[in-house]
């Protein structure tokens, strides 16, 4: 549950935040980088945590990222073979999911110094936080900058503001967000 909270990587931890302003347009885009990046968190810190104590020190970046591109090589083959359209939407922030420092740096800080359960306990945690955040400010960006969810419109008299689709809108959904979490933090309620 730390990874959806107390320690989201979007809103507290602020990583990610590349991926999180790109493809936040819409749900659809959301959701699916989501389910990407959350696959490969989960998969890379199994393997990371199965192989913690043989993979040297002095290599040990190198082998979790070499971890990492394999399963954003999977997840990007699926998408290109089974959800072409959102492969297209997504397009180069699939491949560098590789760089994502939320999937490295889980990787380093949890999977490789604990048991394979608690890493993907782990790693689900942070993927469900990282997804909501990007659910939650998609949410906010293709209601008001679209007048529609998942596609669908939500008003026929809503007058849609364009600025929420553009990266502008992105900076300013994201800060309100942030400035929200921050005083919810502050007040101990999250």
């Amino acid at each position: 549950m730390d990874g959806i909270f107390k320690n989201n990587p979007v809103f507290i931890i602020l990583l990610g935040l590349c991926p999180t302003l790109a493809v936040s347009s819409s749900l659809k885009n959301a959701l699916g980088m989501g389910c990407a990046a959350t696959f490969v968190l989960i998969s890379s810190n199994i393997i990371i945590s199965l192989n913690r104590k043989i993979i040297p020190a002095n290599v040990r970046i190198p082998a979790y990222i070499t971890v990492i591109a394999t399963f954003v090589t999977i997840v990007e083959l699926v998408m290109k073979a089974y959800f072409p359209a959102l492969n297209e939407k997504l397009g180069i922030f699939i491949p560098l999911i590789v760089v994502n420092c939320i999937i490295l740096g889980r990787a380093e800080a949890f999977a490789s110094k604990n048991n394979v359960l608690d890493s993907i306990l782990d790693g689900i945690g942070s993927g469900t936080g990282f997804t909501l955040a990007l659910l939650l400010i998609a949410f906010v960006r293709e209601l008001l900058g679209n007048g529609s969810l998942w596609d669908i419109p939500v008003s026929s008299g809503f007058k849609p503001m364009l600025v929420f689709i553009l990266p502008a809108g992105a900076f300013f959904t994201l800060g309100i967000l942030l400035a929200f979490f921050n005083y919810m933090r502050e007040r101990n309620k999250l």
